[in-house]
């Protein structure tokens, strides 16, 4: 076979065992110990088996069309903003002559509430739960499908501009009815609803991708507070909005009983309890960092035990920011249980956190699943990372509940991240394709991970990497056929 036929994943067992020749050992001593300890450090390949079979789908539009364009965060923001406009033009067509505002706002708040909710991490477990009890005997479209639940930011971002227009519509109704029947009531209801209508502008406003990925901090701040503003203001807000249309009801209700009559009161209890239930959670717990390399580090919490297929939202700044990482069940020398979290240089953030590993840090809300936990509808997977994307897939592995095949391409993986690491992974799996590109250049990665699949039948495939890397795998096995996920912007 010619030197193209080899693929090498790393050189540093090489090196390492022409050192060891120069000393005086035998090679055959050199070579049985390199294979103990690398496994795939070296793999053959016959090119001819990298070709990739011709994509299915008919034109790349239409391909375009399927995969990208209609996503299924794209279908479930769609179809709940489609029930929304139904919803509105059947209120207003079969309006009874009753004010149309309570109507109006009751909408708005139920869709206030489904946005939180979709953001609250009880809830969105239940979620994960309820799709992930789907069996193996299942159909396999069936389990396909069942996967895409980590695309809920679709639920949340549908259901979040639903509401701002709906209260739009209802800030417009109030003025309309301030106007014709001017009273302090109704002044104090209206003025409350333009600071609302300017809160959630806000909020939606920032949350657009292209300055939510800009300025991600400013994001924070804007979401964080001006939630806070307009939760506070919804409930003065109802209570004006009582005292102003109970009139219109036979024999006018106490404030009281006709705020708990109406459904815009259990909404916003709701989703007060949402915001309580996560922060209310607040902790600051010590940390016993594990520095890896300059860049990477390990951090260690030994509060709680820790389940596989879990994600933690971590800050040492709880009121400006947050960070949310996987979290990897793991046990010290002492045999108490803990879990801990894989950082690695991305950003302004994590490279303090390496420069000066932190000894206390600030938890909140529940642990939540995350893309990985829906790799237990499959009979078999393949795992795909990049770089310090291995963090999350090393709670898949210590789960140990799919059989799977792991690639992982990132530069030094073993002065990088460490032994530890580098023995979970080829624990998980022997054959693990551990792709050092500071030696062997860029792989090209959709090749690579469809010939893993059909080595493996693999009923799909899962990538942990940058939204771009992301994307092309993602499509490169849709568009042949292959399931694949992949978390890419609010999931």
């Amino acid at each position: 076979m010619s030197d193209t036929d080899v693929v090498t994943f790393s050189t540093s067992v090489l090196a390492e065992s022409n050192s060891s020749t120069a000393s005086g050992r035998s090679s055959d001593t050199e070579i049985a110990d390199a294979e103990k300890t690398t496994v795939t450090d070296i793999v053959k390949l016959d090119p001819a088996n990298l070709k990739l079979p011709e994509k299915l789908g008919g034109s790349s539009f239409a391909r375009w069309l399927h995969h990208i364009a209609f996503s299924y965060y794209r279908k479930t923001f769609t179809v709940i903003f489609v029930a929304n406009l139904i919803a509105f033009i059947i209120l207003v067509v079969k309006n009874d002559g009753h004010p149309l505002a309570p109507n109006v706002g009751s909408a708005a708040s139920v869709n206030l509430m489904v946005t939180l909710l979709f953001r609250q991490e009880n809830f969105v477990n239940l979620a994960y739960e309820i799709a992930v009890a789907c069996p193996h005997s299942a159909p396999l479209w069936l389990r396909r499908r069942l996967a895409k639940v980590f695309h809920y930011g679709g639920a949340h971002s549908g259901s979040g501009v639903a509401a701002v227009v709906w209260y739009i519509m209802y800030t417009t109704v109030l003025t309309r009815d301030y106007i014709d029947g001017p009273n302090d009531w109704a002044l104090a209801n209206l003025a409350t609803s333009y600071i609302l209508v300017t809160m959630f502008c806000f909020i939606l406003a920032a949350a657009h991708p292209v300055l939510r990925r800009r300025y991600h901090d400013y994001f924070e701040a804007v979401h964080r507070y001006s939630g806070w503003v307009a939760l506070a203001t919804f409930w003065m807000h109802s209570i004006f909005a009582a005292n102003q249309y109970r009139v219109f009801e036979t024999g006018p209700p106490t404030i009281g009983r006709y705020l708990i009559s109406t459904p815009n009161f259990w909404t916003l209890c709701i989703s007060t309890s949402c915001s309580i239930l996560s922060w209310g959670r607040l902790r600051r717990h010590d940390v016993y960092p594990e520095v890896l390399s300059s860049h990477a580090i390990r951090l260690h919490f030994k509060y709680r035990d820790m389940e596989p297929f879990y994600g933690l939202k971590i800050s040492n700044k709880p009121l400006l920011e947050w960070h949310a990482f996987a979290t990897i069940p793991d046990d010290d020398v002492s045999g108490h249980k803990g879990f801990s979290l894989v950082v690695s240089n991305a950003g302004d953030w994590t490279r303090e956190c390496i420069e000066n590993p932190p000894t206390k840090l600030w938890v909140r809300g529940y642990p939540m699943h995350g893309l990985l936990y829906t790799s237990k509808l499959f009979k078999k997977i393949v795992v795909v990372a990049t770089g310090s994307g291995i963090g999350p897939c090393l709670s898949l592995f210590y789960a140990d509940v799919t059989p799977r095949r792991i690639f992982w391409s990132t530069p030094n993986p073993e002065i990088t991240y460490g032994d530890k690491i580098m023995q979970a992974v080829k624990k998980a799996d022997p054959d693990a394709w551990i792709w050092d590109t500071r030696t062997a250049g860029r792989p090209d990665m959709v090749a690579i991970t469809y010939k893993l699949v059909v080595e493996s039948q693999a009923e799909a495939v899962f990538i942990i990497s940058n939204p771009k890397l992301t994307r092309r795998v993602v499509y490169g096995m849709e568009s042949r056929g292959i399931a694949a996920y992949g978390a890419i912007f609010d999931s």
